[in-house]
């Protein structure tokens, strides 16, 4: 049984204002209580927790079901909360929604396994006494969740705040625990995947802070850690990841950077527990390829940086030439859009890595939008064929010109889209390359064959 304070961020609905509140919290509680807060992101998300990472001081970790398995759950949660004084969970979407009418994967259904009470974000946009009528109904809908407190959302001015936090207190016995007026500063750059990405924001220390002083006025810090610390001690174990020793000396060279920033913790872990030497490349600036002996090509926005990829022929070229020699190449998304010839974005064409025989274009709808699960159908370097993986995919781009004779798909399709809505994962060599992102703890094995891989061909190498 182990104790950790604990708070789920939820709210009726998305764009309720969970994300700049948990932000907050997080900003507040470090600055004016001195306390080391651990994040957590419900669901497949990589912008939110970067922010989140960023102002907590430690790597924010996501909690999904669907990808991870209820059995996953609490052991990552215990892992990630080690050393911390708090941890947050920012849930997504409304409190219930999930992937069927049972709500399965829901932020209530990974508040349930946490044992964790929830503090519901209310957005009272043309709202008195009906905002009683929301959270009663979200009290009661299920009665295994706990509404622990209320946070009281685009407040509009001192005479509606006392409307709210009366309904409220009359009806539904839960403590209101801060209310946020309409226009106060809690703003975040957007863009179309959500928020900019904070490696993106030059002004995110400033912005950051605007938010931290904005929850230490509005939110009740006190009372939002008093619920925290009832939360119930939590049975389990955290996950443990015994080093192995690769065999030989193993360097995984990772695309890092602002064009490829999205990277589960746990995937870099993973191969670092597989005897694996993290090597960072900057595909803007690092002009040649260091010395590995594979590569792991994470998403990103490589087309808003296609001209500094392009620009960068030095490294290109060196990706090319290694791929033609059979290096190991794993490629997500972002990734996969780099190995391809060219980029097509807002009417420019650039030049990608040319590693693999298609070109990209971006649009403006989204082209894959959820949850992935493929089905392995064919060899390749990472994958047993047999196997089913399943995995998330957002995208706006296509792949166009694909020149089929000269490379396999390794994936079918069984839900979303992947490439072309039935098939993923590009084989070439030794690439595998796709739109699918895989969490390590849902593919245990993944990071284990990439660094086998990598010692088979550095051992067959000349020389």
């Amino acid at each position: 049984m182990q104790a950790v304070p604990r708070l789920v961020i939820g709210a009726p609905h998305g764009r309720s204002g969970k994300t700049t509140v948990t932000l907050g919290l997080l900003a507040a509680l470090r600055s004016e209580k001195g306390l080391v807060v651990q994040p957590f992101k419900k669901g497949p998300d990589f912008i939110d927790p970067g922010w989140l990472s960023r102002v907590a001081g430690r790597d924010c970790r996501n909690l999904d079901v669907f990808l991870m398995g209820s059995e996953n759950i609490a052991a990552s949660f215990l892992t990630g909360s080690a050393g911390a004084d708090l941890a947050l969970v920012e849930g997504a979407m409304g409190l219930y929604d999930g992937v069927d009418l049972q709500g399965s994967g829901s932020t209530a259904e990974i508040a349930r396994i946490l044992k964790a009470p929830v503090l519901l974000v209310v957005d009272c946009t043309r709202l008195t006494r009906s905002v009683a009528a929301i959270v009663m109904g979200f009290q009661h809908f299920d009665p295994e969740i706990k509404i622990a407190g209320v946070i009281l959302n685009k407040v509009a001015r001192s005479r509606h705040e006392k409307m709210l936090r009366a309904a409220v207190s009359e009806y539904c016995g839960v403590p209101v625990l801060g209310a946020v007026p309409k226009g106060e500063t809690f703003f975040l750059p957007d863009r179309h995947l959500g928020l900019v990405p904070v490696e993106e924001s030059d002004e995110a220390a400033e912005k950051i802070s605007g938010v931290g002083r904005a929850a230490a006025r509005h939110l009740d810090l006190d009372g939002i850690l008093e619920i925290a610390r009832r939360a119930p001690a939590l049975e389990g174990e955290g996950i443990r990841r015994e080093r192995a020793a690769a065999p030989g000396k193993i360097r995984v060279g990772v695309f890092r950077g602002r064009p490829f920033i999205f990277y589960y913790p746990e995937n870099l872990e993973a191969l670092a527990a597989c005897g694996a030497e993290i090597v960072t490349i900057d595909a803007l600036a690092d002009t040649a390829l260091p010395e590995v002996d594979a590569l792991y090509l994470g998403g990103g926005f490589p087309e808003v940086f296609a001209a500094g990829l392009e620009a960068n022929a030095g490294l290109r070229k060196d990706v090319r030439e290694a791929v033609e020699k059979g290096m190991p190449v794993y490629a997500e998304c972002g990734g996969l859009i780099y190995l391809g010839r060219e980029l097509v974005w807002q009417g420019k064409t650039y030049r990608m890595a040319g590693a693999l025989p298609f070109d990209v274009v971006l649009t403006e709808r989204p082209q894959g939008h959820g949850y992935e699960v493929v089905r392995v159908t064919a060899e390749n370097p990472f994958f047993p064929p047999g196997a089913t993986i399943r995995a998330h995919e957002f995208h706006h781009s296509q792949v166009v010109n694909l020149e089929q004779e000269k490379v396999r798909f390794a994936f079918r399709v069984l839900r979303g889209w992947g490439i072309d809505g039935k098939n993923d994962g590009l084989v070439y060599k030794n690439v595998l390359a796709a739109y699918a992102h895989i969490h390590a703890l849902a593919v245990p094995d993944w990071a284990r064959r990439l660094v086998e891989k990598a010692a088979a061909q550095k051992s067959a190498a000349p020389g």
